[in-house]
């Protein structure tokens, strides 16, 4: 886990000192776009999700933090139609409605999932067009397709190249310009710095944060890298065992030091 590059007891400190670059990023909140109310998912007799509730505003970026196996993957697969509900709801513009994924992506929906999943033998080209396959209209997807190349000017140099020839780094920021060709309001990002070096994970939450004050996209994260991660986000949930063990502004986080209790498993 790259927390502990830090010594853990020191984390409230280490983070604080970033706290400032947190605070810039605090938009005015428009609207909730997507709401999670007591959400319970089980994967045979394991609770991955023991009465849920989150919230995401418009144009905001949102963490969701916690060890291994704490739920957080899960509540993205909920979201995307991807995880079994048992009960609970799930709302869209304070509407519920039961996720299919074909259906979530047409409300506004975008899902990243973990570990660089692009289609190796297709070029870089093919890989983000595959990504506007909604799209009816072929103008309107050559238009979104010059927007995200906008925003990855790496990637239009390499248009015509195998995705399976590009660097870890090249292929997480296709997976992510693919994610947008559906013009998401929410985009949905499962631990983007997975298996990166330092220095590209940097690169990569840098260009999270330009989608999001560029494109004013609401984005919700599964991060391990809390150090990048808080650095990004108006809000974070910490989860443990399925549960929301606490919320709040970054600040109000580093303060309490859940964090440590947490990841070293002192919550109960």
């Amino acid at each position: 886990m790259q927390i502990l590059q830090y010594p853990i007891l020191k984390l409230p400190q280490i983070l604080a000192r970033r706290y400032n670059l947190v605070m810039s990023n605090t938009v005015a909140f428009k609207e909730t776009l997507l709401s999670l109310r007591d959400i319970h998912v089980h994967y045979g007799g394991v609770k991955a999700l023991d009465g849920t509730s989150v919230n995401i505003d418009e144009g905001e970026v949102v963490a969701l933090m916690g060890p291994n196996g704490a739920g957080k993957s899960t509540i993205l697969k909920a979201i995307f139609g991807l995880a079994p509900i048992e009960s609970g709801r799930v709302y869209w513009e304070d509407h519920a409605f039961t996720p299919v994924s074909h259906e979530v992506v047409h409300r506004g929906i975008s899902f990243v999932p973990q570990g660089r999943r692009v289609f190796k033998h297709l070029t870089v080209y093919e890989n983000i067009e595959i990504g506007g396959w909604s799209v009816k209209s072929n103008k309107e997807r050559k238009e979104r397709m010059e927007n995200v190349l906008d925003l990855f000017p790496a990637l239009r140099a390499k248009l015509k190249a195998k995705s399976g020839t590009l660097s870890g780094g090249q292929q997480q920021m296709l997976a992510i310009a693919r994610g947008l060709m559906t013009d998401p309001k929410v985009l949905l990002l499962d631990e983007p710095s997975l298996g990166l070096a330092p220095k590209i994970v940097k690169e990569v939450f840098a260009k999270i944060r330009e989608i999001n004050e560029r494109r004013k996209t609401a984005i919700i994260v599964v991060e391990h890298n809390l150090k990048s991660l808080l650095e990004i986000t108006n809000r974070a949930y910490v989860l443990d065992k399925g549960k929301i063990y606490t919320e709040g502004r970054p600040q109000e986080i580093i303060s309490t030091g859940v964090l440590e209790k947490v990841f070293l498993g002192k919550t109960y």
